[in-house]
């Protein structure tokens, strides 16, 4: 029975990243109390509240995003109408998921299409109804598109020069898929940045990361 339990353990963890939640289990029919005896076999390791990671799965790089991610029911909630994810990954844990810029692990950052709360420490839920051209999956996580990730951090009022950062390392990374995208997403926050058009700031974001010498971006 222990053998089966932990196969179908495994079934579900090898869909995200060797890990599974405990409603995933309840799911199976496995019990946490079961959960609670194979985490002290060491069969299975307790990463966060909920999170579990089988035994010999590697510690997934961004496994600090993951789990919360997996205890706010990422991979189990259904999507809104319009296909997007229940739960997206936002801000500068977006950087860092997509490998851009100098950012330090922290506060996990998301986003959901209706308001709600959590006892997660280190989370921070904002509500925000995203549209699919917002959200790309990067190794299964959803998470906000570089273009709408840079336009977000500038929201957010992170440092416009790690911002600069972040776009540079995009570009040269071949990430940074749509200038012309990234400047109807800056259009919110243009006036607020001191910018007469969505496409001037963009235009002043590009040049500054020595992408551009003053035009107005295309693509």
């Amino acid at each position: 029975m222990a053998g089966k339990t932990i196969a179908d353990l495994g079934e579900l963890a090898a869909e995200r990243w060797g890990m599974f939640t405990t409603a995933q289990a309840a799911r199976a029919g496995v019990s946490r109390k079961t959960l609670s005896g194979l985490t002290s076999s060491r069969a299975i390791h307790r990463v966060a509240q909920g999170v579990y990671r089988m035994a010999g799965a590697p510690e997934p790089e961004h496994e600090f995003i993951y789990a919360p991610w997996l205890a706010l029911g990422g991979a189990t909630l259904p999507t809104t109408a319009d296909g997007v994810p229940a739960v997206v990954v936002a801000g500068e844990s977006a950087a860092i998921a997509h490998g851009i810029g100098d950012w330090f692990p922290g506060v996990v950052d998301v986003m959901t299409p209706a308001r709600r709360t959590t006892r997660l420490p280190d989370v921070r839920l904002r509500t925000r109804r995203l549209s699919p051209d917002e959200v790309v999956f990067l190794n299964g996580l959803p998470t906000l598109t570089v273009e709408r990730t840079i336009a977000d951090l500038l929201e957010q009022w992170a440092d416009q020069s790690l911002v600069v950062d972040a776009l540079r390392q995009a570009a040269e990374q071949g990430k940074l898929l749509s200038p012309r995208r990234l400047a109807e997403f800056l259009e919110p926050i243009a006036a607020a940045h001191g910018a007469a058009s969505s496409g001037e700031l963009a235009a002043q974001l590009m040049q500054d990361a020595g992408l551009v010498t003053g035009a107005t971006p295309r693509g």
